[in-house]
């Protein structure tokens, strides 16, 4: 409750009557006959009430999907406007977080998937290039599950590193090791799978061994996350076993990270999350970390439930990456 701007009117602030993204926005990472044909089929789920939209996976639609998901991408789009022109007259700019549905990072150029309809993260990176001029844009996707539309949009493009960690063998049952681009972007694609039982022992060694010294190396204008909260030990949809902590600590390092590497210009956007405690005390617990507060992990995460993450194995993942993309 306290973390809004009713109450932290000086330390939050909430974008309101930001504009729709455009279809010309939309088109810059998906096919426009998708767009115009995703606009048509809401008149079919008018009268319907739900329809199943043709793509690669399960993506359902009311009559109000089309309008928002523009919602969506758009404030993306305008945070980043925002985070952009907070960078030039600020040396700590805010962090900003998109707090949106549908979610993006599954939704393929030719269409939807895994219950995303546009890719508001790689439509916010090509924005930041053609609006602002930000070329070399880092995105990071810690979702349980890969983001393959992301990885898609971007797989020959040597100025957006996509980085993604997310649970081995899990949907879509992409982003292997191997998966590292092609063409000019060969090495700015960087997948690391890790094994089931996961936890935040991992993820602290995955930031500060691959994350950092990618970030580094690449030299970001700004860093855009898919923030996925299905990770969590709680969510009933992977076995990975973060904590509200893990998420507080991501969050904490990458807006560190952030303004050592690119003036602090940094945007989150919400992407999983199916155990809405957990999403809701994580989510939260990010904010907290934005504004440099102490985490409230401890009043939700029970140590109990946790049990002893495989950590040869994911030594070996990590290692088995580093090789790779020569970290």
């Amino acid at each position: 409750m306290e973390l809004t701007t009713k109450f932290r009117g000086s330390d939050i602030l909430e974008l309101q009557n930001f504009y729709l993204a455009s279809v010309d926005d939309i088109a810059s990472v998906h096919a426009k006959a998708y767009v115009s044909g995703l606009e048509k089929a809401m008149d079919q789920a008018s009268e319907k009430g739900l329809i199943l939209i043709e793509g690669s996976g399960p993506t359902y639609a009311t009559s109000t999907t089309f309008h928002e998901s523009l919602v969506a991408a758009g404030a993306g789009l305008a945070l980043v406007d925002s985070v952009v022109a907070a960078s030039k007259n600020q040396l700590d700019p805010p962090t900003a977080f998109a707090l949106i549905r549908p979610p993006g990072h599954h939704a393929i150029p030719k269409g939807p998937m895994g219950f995303c309809v546009f890719g508001n993260v790689a439509i916010a990176a090509r924005h930041a290039q053609r609006v602002h001029g930000l070329k070399r844009v880092f995105i990071i996707d810690f979702d349980v599950h890969h983001g393959n539309g992301t990885n898609d949009a971007f797989l020959d493009d040597p100025d957006i590193f996509f980085l993604s960690t997310h649970q081995d063998g899990s949907y879509p049952g992409t982003g292997k090791f191997d998966e590292i681009g092609i063409g000019a972007g060969e090495g700015a694609t960087l997948n690391l799978p890790l094994p089931g039982g996961s936890g935040d022992t991992a993820m602290r060694t995955v930031f500060y061994e691959v994350i950092v010294p990618c970030a580094q190396r690449f030299k970001p204008d700004i860093i855009l996350v898919s923030a996925g909260y299905d990770g969590h030990v709680l969510d009933p949809l992977a076995s990975l076993q973060f904590t509200t902590g893990t998420y507080y600590m991501l969050a904490s390092n990458i807006k560190q990270l952030a303004k050592d590497l690119c003036g602090g210009r940094c945007v989150f956007f919400l992407e999983g999350g199916y155990n809405l405690d957990s999403l809701s005390y994580s989510v939260a617990d990010s904010f907290r970390a934005f504004l440099g507060e102490p985490s409230l992990a401890a009043e939700f995460d029970d140590p109990a439930i946790l049990y002893e993450e495989p950590s040869t194995r994911v030594k070996q993942a990590i290692q088995r990456v580093k090789h790779i993309h020569s970290l």
